[in-house]
């Protein structure tokens, strides 16, 4: 399953319009903000139809699933928007995980956990807000809305660079950051909250692939709002900057990198980094720029290249290296 859904769902009194982007999706919130009515009205609109009063709009199937029949339906279902009502405790099995991987369908959770067994966007995290009423009408029309940008602003002096992984992206920041910049590996997306705590006295910044580092996100703003210095930026993947970087001059990656909803399917890629990771490595296939994820090809740190890389990074980040 690939691109972009959009979704109404409506009776008389409420309505709902939005996006559904990429194979995992999470609403979060408090209660009382509309998630629970959402999935109630999907739900009676499954059982029921057009005779429930209720309106869904989609171009493809959706099927809201529980812990009773959540094996069997996505089993069953192909090409399906799934969606999970908060509490369902399966949502957190590696099982689930596993019946995800391979599915072709979209995932929508609502859920306040923070799910480390599944790679999920940090732009893919949502709350539901309203947004007053439908064109004069007595509905009111509610929208989802990101809980977390790309990046939180710090204005101290940074000396030190946490990257999530231990390879080639990290090879690549230890090797082109300023001299006086301390570059460390957090060994895996799961350390940096922990690392983050373990030295709370230094301004940091923090490189971490955004298409799977949603289930770090709400530590990490906690630490942050709790007055930690912390700059956090979350590129879809170290293969994505590069690619975005254009140093290959190639017009299909051009392509893909404007429409990637379009290019990226569920069933085959679990989470964008993984796509991005295989294309670089299908279009460098052969060249000097050949890429091995476990470690930097030395090419991608000659002048030019290095310096074309670099200039995709925004300004705040590009000053450290």
């Amino acid at each position: 399953m690939k691109g972009i859904h959009h979704i109404i769902v409506q009776n008389n009194v409420v309505r709902y319009e939005f996006d559904i982007r990429r194979n995992i999706t999470i609403i979060r919130g408090d209660s009382a903000t509309g998630k629970t009515q959402l999935v109630s009205m999907l739900e009676s609109f499954q059982q029921n139809g057009i005779s429930s009063g209720i309106e869904v709009r989609c171009d493809t199937e959706i099927n809201v699933i529980y812990s009773n029949n959540w094996k069997s339906e996505i089993a069953r279902l192909k090409g399906c928007i799934f969606f999970i009502e908060e509490g369902q405790a399966f949502v957190a099995s590696d099982e689930f995980a596993d019946m995800v991987k391979n599915s072709d369908g979209y995932f929508v959770i609502i859920t306040r956990q923070n799910l480390d067994n599944l790679p999920y966007s940090t732009g893919e995290i949502y709350g539901i807000r309203s947004a007053g009423k439908y064109k004069g009408m007595k509905q009111t029309y509610n929208e989802f809305y990101r809980l977390y940008g790309d990046i939180a602003s710090l204005t101290d002096e940074i000396k030190n660079i946490y990257t999530e992984d231990s390879n080639a992206g990290y090879d690549f920041f230890a090797k082109t950051c300023a001299q006086d910049i301390r570059c460390k590996s957090a060994g895996g997306k799961s350390n940096i909250p922990r690392l983050l705590k373990d030295h709370s006295e230094d301004p940091v910044l923090v490189i971490a692939d955004g298409a799977a580092f949603g289930s770090q996100m709400e530590s990490v703003m906690r630490l942050i709002e709790n007055g930690q210095k912390v700059l956090l930026y979350l590129p879809e993947s170290f293969e994505w900057l590069l690619l975005s970087s254009n140093i290959l001059n190639d017009r299909d990656v051009n392509e893909i990198l404007r429409h990637p909803h379009d290019y990226i399917d569920s069933e085959s890629f679990f989470s964008w980094e993984r796509f991005f990771t295989n294309l670089l490595i299908e279009k460098t296939n052969g060249s000097f720029l050949a890429y091995n994820k476990s470690k930097l090809n030395e090419a991608y740190i000659q002048p030019k290249i290095k310096e074309r890389i670099l200039s995709c990074l925004p300004d705040i980040i590009r000053k450290l290296f």
